[in-house]
C-alpha cells in the first residue's frame, strides 16, 4: 500500500481529525516563506538593505526600542493576512473533519489566522494570534482584538506611520499578542485557553488521526504536539516536502506541499 492509501485509509476511518500546521501551510496561499535569511529578504527587500534577517525583527525589544520600525514590519504582515485567502486545501481538511463522529480542531504555530477565515471553529494558536493586541507597558493582562487597526507605513522603507495602535487602558504602546524571540512579556492566556480547550476535547475523542503539514524542525513547537497527540496509535500523518521523516517509523511520511498533496490525497479519501 502506498504512503498515499494509508494517508487516505486513515483520513476515511478517523474518529476526529486534529490538523498540526505550521508555517509551510500557508505558502500555497501565497504567503512569503521566511526559511533562511535569502526568503525572508526576498519578500522584504527593504530588510534585505538593512541586513535584518526575520529573527531580528521577531524580538519585542523593538517596540519599545523604535516602534515605528517594530509595527512597520507587523502593521505589513497584518494587511497582507487580512488579504490572503486561503488554499483549496484548507477546505478539504474542513470537509474531510466534518465527516467523522468527533469532527476537526486545530493546532498550530502560525499567528495568520487563516484556519479561521476558512471556517475553522476551533483554532488553538500556539504562538498567539497577528489579529489581536496586548499593552506593551503591562498596565493590564488584556487581550483585544486589531479588527479597527490600521497601520500606515512607507514602503520604502518599511516604517510605520504615527499614529500607532495604542492601549485602550493606559494610552501606551500596543503590541501584537504574539510569542516573539525572547519574550518574555507575551501574555499567553488567550493561547493556553485554547490548548486548554484542545487537549479536553483530544482525550475525549476515540481514533483521533493527526494530519501534519508544513512544520519543520527549525521550531518544532508543531512536530512535537503532533507526535504527542499521535503517540499512542501512530495515526501522524506527516506533509512536508524538505523533513518529512518521522521518529521511530510510525505515521506516514509524505514528502510534498500541503496543496498539493491534500488534492490527490481528496482524489483517493473519495474514491
Amino acid at each position: 500500500m502506498s504512503g498515499l492509501d494509508r494517508a487516505a485509509e486513515l483520513i476515511r476511518d478517523a474518529g476526529a481529525l486534529l490538523i498540526c500546521a505550521g508555517a509551510g501551510m500557508g505558502v500555497d496561499s501565497g504567503l512569503p516563506d521566511f526559511r533562511g535569511g535569502e526568503g525572508f529578504w526576498r519578500a522584504y527587500p527593504p530588510y534585505a538593505r538593512l541586513g535584518l534577517r526575520f529573527e531580528e525583527l521577531a524580538d519585542p525589544r523593538h517596540f519599545a526600542e523604535d516602534p515605528e520600525l517594530a509595527w512597520g514590519f507587523y502593521g505589513h504582515r497584518l494587511a497582507l493576512y487580512r488579504e490572503t485567502v486561503p488554499h483549496p486545501g484548507f477546505r478539504l481538511l474542513l470537509e474531510w473533519g466534518s465527516r467523522t463522529p468527533g469532527g476537526v480542531r486545530v493546532f498550530t504555530s502560525n499567528v495568520d489566522g487563516q484556519f479561521q477565515r476558512a471556517g475553522f471553529a476551533d483554532v488553538a494558536e500556539a504562538h498567539g494570534s497577528i489579529h489581536h493586541l496586548q499593552c506593551l507597558r503591562g498596565c493590564t493582562d488584556e487581550i483585544w482584538a486589531a479588527d479597527e487597526v490600521l497601520v500606515k507605513m512607507s514602503a520604502s522603507t518599511m516604517r510605520a506611520v504615527a499614529p500607532l495602535p495604542s492601549c485602550p487602558r493606559c494610552g501606551g504602546l500596543a503590541r501584537p499578542n504574539i510569542l516573539m524571540f525572547g519574550d518574555s512579556s507575551w501574555v499567553p492566556d488567550r493561547s493556553q485557553a485554547q490548548l486548554d480547550s484542545l487537549n479536553a476535547w483530544r482525550r475525549a475523542q476515540a481514533g483521533v488521526v493527526v494530519v501534519e503539514l508544513g512544520a519543520g524542525q527549525a521550531v518544532p513547537t508543531v512536530r512535537r504536539y503532533a507526535e504527542l497527540a499521535s503517540a499512542s496509535t501512530g495515526a501522524l500523518i506527516r506533509i512536508n516536502p524538505r523533513e518529512p521523516d518521522i521518529r521511530h517509523g510510525r505515521g506516514v511520511s509524505l514528502a510534498a506541499g500541503a496543496l498539493e498533496t491534500l488534492s490527490a490525497l481528496e482524489g483517493v479519501v473519495s474514491e
